[in-house]
């Protein structure tokens, strides 16, 4: 049984908690820290846990197996690195860190360290995803041409220190990264704009150039009504649709059938043929996050999303923010971190 402390109690943190303590196996929540008491005892007394408003106290109590670390984006390296210092495993709420500079000092004391690092990029864990996933890597869709991806929410209180596309886009980047393999970005481009903050961007499309010649959309906002989650990959055999908050997959074939008329065939190009419902076993991705790092300790092996995969997802997102304040195309160098392994 591996002993587990949750680290902010914020909007991920709670529902780290509650799964940490939901779980029926393997891990168990044995307290929870968060700089608000009133926060913090909230969260204590629903799961029945000790309390704390100083992590470190709590550390010093309880020598906990892992943490999860779900603060502000800014604090991720200091107490990050405190975790490691003390040997103790991290899963790190995305992104890993608040700079480049922040995120290597993490990796490189956990590698140091032999300390378990792992980063909670929660739509890895999406079993619409895997089931993407293993379409791709059978062939399904063929050659890919596009992957679009659409991330709309209204705008949340909870983000103080980050804008739209460290917040947000960074899950389309990490997908697009996952679903396109070794396929990497060598260029890229994007469009922000600062609508209700004026330090930050909350409007975001972003395009990105793949080495086989695959374009890569991003549109992603805080300024939407509704809450969307969308992923389509159109490739040589039809498309992909995908629901990340309902969990449906649907493919649409091409058709490619002789239509006896072929002046009719010229006119209209592709065709639609069946439209396919792939099923899906559904489940909660953040539980299957947790069991991942556990695992991972267990078996000392590497989790899902390594330290690594993450900077590397952190990389591209800050070079998106990069081009939407410049509005220069922005081309990468060929030094990528693959990203993970299939499920």
């Amino acid at each position: 049984m591996l002993r587990g402390v949750v680290i902010g109690l914020g909007a991920m943190g709670r529902n780290h908690a509650r799964v940490l303590r939901e779980i029926d196996n393997g891990v168990e929540l044995v307290a929870v820290s968060d700089l608000d008491l009133q926060r913090a005892a909230k969260v204590g007394d629903c799961y029945g846990v000790p309390y704390f408003t100083n992590y470190v106290e709590m550390l010093e109590v309880f020598h906990p197996d892992f943490a999860v670390l779900a603060v502000p984006t800014s604090l991720h390296c200091k107490i990050g690195l405190d975790l490691i210092e003390r040997e103790i495993p991290v899963l790190i709420e995305k992104p890993i860190a608040s700079t480049i500079e922040e995120g290597k000092r993490l990796c490189e004391a956990a590698e140091r360290k032999g300390v378990t690092l792992g980063v909670g990029y929660i739509e890895r864990f999406n079993p619409v995803v895997n089931a993407l996933r293993q379409k791709l890597d059978e062939g399904m869709l063929g050659h890919i041409y596009k992957i679009q991806a659409q991330r709309l929410s209204p705008y949340p209180s909870r983000i103080q220190d980050v804008g739209v596309v460290i917040d947000l886009a960074t899950h389309d980047i990490d997908l697009f990264r996952y679903l396109m393999a070794d396929n990497q970005i060598e260029r890229l481009y994007s469009a922000t704009r600062s609508t209700i903050n004026s330090d930050r961007e909350d409007m975001f499309v972003g395009v990105a150039h793949f080495h086989s010649g695959a374009v890569g959309l991003l549109d992603v906002n805080w300024m939407t009504p509704a809450k969307i989650r969308a992923l389509t990959i159109t490739g040589a055999f039809g498309m992909f649709s995908c629901n990340l908050l309902s969990q449906e997959l649907f493919f649409y074939e091409n058709d490619d059938k002789p239509s006896g008329w072929d002046a009719l065939s010229t006119l209209r190009g592709v065709t639609q043929g069946n439209v396919l419902g792939i099923n899906i076993q559904r489940f909660e991705p953040l539980t299957a996050e947790v069991r991942d790092f556990a695992d991972a300790i267990l078996k000392q092996a590497k989790p899902r999303v390594t330290g690594r995969d993450a900077l590397e997802t952190l990389k591209l997102a800050l070079e998106f923010v990069q081009s939407g304040q410049e509005g220069q195309i922005v081309v990468r160098s060929s030094e990528a971190e693959p990203a993970g392994v299939a499920p």
